[in-house]
């Protein structure tokens, strides 16, 4: 067998023993995922960034919005340990320093890391339109993170750019490398509102999964529906067609959150 060919092989017989070792579940869902990265570390670098981000960008002044944004987090934060509680999983929130900021930009935009670090910006509480909306996209973008969406992309980028190479290795010997992955992971940077450029997969999850948090907080689930019709509008009125590309279009996404309103309703009381 020709030294090529068997490195390849060996090669592939890494990747694949790595992923089979190295699997987590998501909530819910119960949805196997690659998982090369320690929910520590996510959290030591999604800190880091975090901190370095609101150095650099004007936190809001508008009293009444922060306090809506910060009241709207703290009951799907409730919500999401609450839930876990009830699944014997509270674990998987270890480390967690829930923080709730909103931004002076007029960017439709919302994003969320690990450990419960979430930014809003103020340009999308006009899609947002009352507490609900704005619940539907920090939920949205809660469970994103609850469902290591971004750990189970870097996972996948170190593999296929590194060989599976662990974080810490990765970090030390090729820090700028690391730290491109763990921003395209995340999408930072990125002008693309509700945004971060997920796969269709993990939108629908945390579509999904986003909706049973906003229930279990409070809000009615089915306003989801006018808000995703709302956030779509804006985003053709602004051209935004990375958006129209890495989410799924109006029709599939209000067709699959109307499935799953049923079962976000058993959540919901008022």
């Amino acid at each position: 067998m020709p030294a090529l060919k068997k490195s390849v092989i060996y090669f592939l017989l890494l990747c694949l023993s790595l992923a089979l070792a190295a699997c987590s579940t998501v909530p819910i869902t119960g949805r196997s995922q690659l998982s090369l990265v320690s929910p520590a570390q996510m959290q030591s670098m999604s800190y880091s960034q975090y901190d370095a981000f609101l150095k650099e960008h004007k936190v809001s002044t508008d009293r009444q919005k922060t306090e809506m944004v910060q009241r709207v987090g703290y009951r799907i934060q409730r919500a999401v340990e609450r839930y876990f509680a009830a699944a014997n999983m509270s674990s998987q929130l270890n480390g967690f320093q829930w923080e709730f900021n909103l931004i002076a930009d007029d960017q439709v935009n919302a994003w969320a890391m690990p450990g419960g670090k979430v930014v809003v910006y103020e340009g999308i509480l006009d899609v947002a339109q009352n507490e609900t909306g704005l619940a539907v996209v920090m939920g949205h973008e809660i469970a994103h993170v609850v469902a290591n969406h971004g750990a189970e992309r870097m996972s996948q980028s170190l593999m296929a750019q590194m060989g599976g190479m662990a974080l810490d290795l990765a970090l030390h010997d090729r820090p700028a490398q690391t730290r491109a992955l763990w921003l395209q992971a995340y999408g930072l940077g990125s002008q693309v509102g509700v945004i971060l450029p997920y796969s269709r997969l993990h939108e629908s999850e945390a579509d999904r999964l986003g909706l049973i948090f906003m229930a279990m907080a409070g809000y009615d689930p089915a306003q989801a529906v006018g808000f995703w019709q709302r956030m779509s509008a804006s985003s053709k009125n602004s051209n935004n067609l990375e958006f129209l590309s890495t989410h799924p279009s109006d029709a599939t996404r209000i067709a699959k959150i109307k499935q799953i309103l049923p079962e976000a309703r058993r959540y919901y009381k008022k």
